[in-house]
């Protein structure tokens, strides 16, 4: 099936006006759903620092967090997540949560709460900007040594790839239908600050981390994945939240296919870990993505005047001092 909704011809104006003056960041009120994951957090430091207010929103309250509301998304009726973001003054909303939750409650955290987040925002008399998380893995296997264009047909072989493209697509629908000014960014692995411990890094991260004796036999299966720091992705929402398009998907990675095995040497050569204390296993890959991920980020460039710009050390140095 083809995702008809990627088309790559002439981009549709947002519906309400955006900003385009220097100051479309600076005063505005923004909601960042997810606020505590490690998109959610990266997302809301870089509007802080481009002087925007911003309304975290999540589960449970990080210490010390002031500007916080403590609310279940998939459980709040559309009426009153309206009235919410309504009477908060919010212009632009980020939808970053779910994250990796259980299979379980996949669908819940991808596709209700999208549906319930559609509505709310489409019924607000203010009609804010809507920016939602996407992801690779909605493409389903890329061929290897190819770059992902967003106008590939998508086939997901993967339940979170299958709940996160549905998700994408009711935001996309509403956007074709006019109901929402809302834009789609699928971002490829993400790595950095705060990385989430079910990712493999963040998973190998913690493994690191705990005491015990110094050998450690880590599985590593032979793939090479596009990697885009969590900061990068951020300053992608930003330039996104006030981009004169919508109903448009735009791919957000490196462009480049990392390999794994130097993913994990580097990690464990920040983490000061000896050569020889650490055996890598082959593996079979089971993971979501396959053994190739990479992403043309063309559009972004065209569309958002984005491009990357941490290096995989960088990014691997922030993983492990802010985990």
């Amino acid at each position: 099936m083809t995702d008809e909704t990627n088309t790559d011809g002439p981009v549709r104006p947002a519906a309400a006006p955006r900003r385009t003056s220097g100051e479309r960041t600076a005063g505005s009120r923004i909601a960042v759903l997810g606020a505590t994951g490690c998109v959610g957090r990266a997302v809301c430091a870089a509007y802080a620092r481009h002087g925007a207010q911003v309304l975290q929103v999540g589960r449970t309250p990080p210490p010390g967090c002031r500007d916080f509301l403590a609310l279940d998304l998939a459980a709040t009726a559309p009426a009153e997540l309206t009235r919410i973001l309504a009477d908060a003054g919010v212009d632009t909303v980020v939808n970053a949560a779910g994250g990796w939750a259980r299979s379980e409650e996949l669908n819940r955290a991808h596709v209700e709460l999208v549906h319930r987040l559609v509505a709310a925002v489409g019924a607000m008399p203010s009609r804010p900007r809507l920016v939602h998380l996407g992801s690779v893995h909605e493409y389903g296997p890329i061929a290897e040594g190819t770059s992902v264009h967003e106008t590939a047909e998508v086939h997901p072989d993967s339940t979170y790839g299958r709940v996160k493209l549905a998700g994408s697509r009711i935001v996309l629908q509403a956007a074709q239908a006019g109901s929402v000014d809302a834009v789609v960014l699928r971002a490829v692995n993400v790595y950095g600050p705060y990385t989430n411990p079910a990712s493999f890094l963040g998973m190998l991260r913690d493994r690191l981390r705990q005491a015990g004796p110094p050998e450690l036999t880590v599985t590593v299966a032979p793939a090479r994945r596009d990697f885009v720091d969590a900061r990068d992705l951020a300053e992608a929402v930003v330039l996104a939240g006030r981009a004169p398009v919508t109903g448009q998907v735009i791919n957000i990675g490196r462009g480049v296919a990392e390999d794994i095995r130097k993913l994990v040497r580097m990690l464990l050569e920040t983490a000061g870990r000896r050569p020889d204390a650490v055996a890598l296993v082959d593996a079979p890959v089971t993971s979501n993505g396959g053994a190739w991920t990479r992403a043309d980020i063309g559009r972004a460039r065209r569309l958002l005047g984005w491009r990357p710009r941490a290096g995989v050390q960088e990014s691997i140095t922030a993983l492990w001092e802010q985990g």
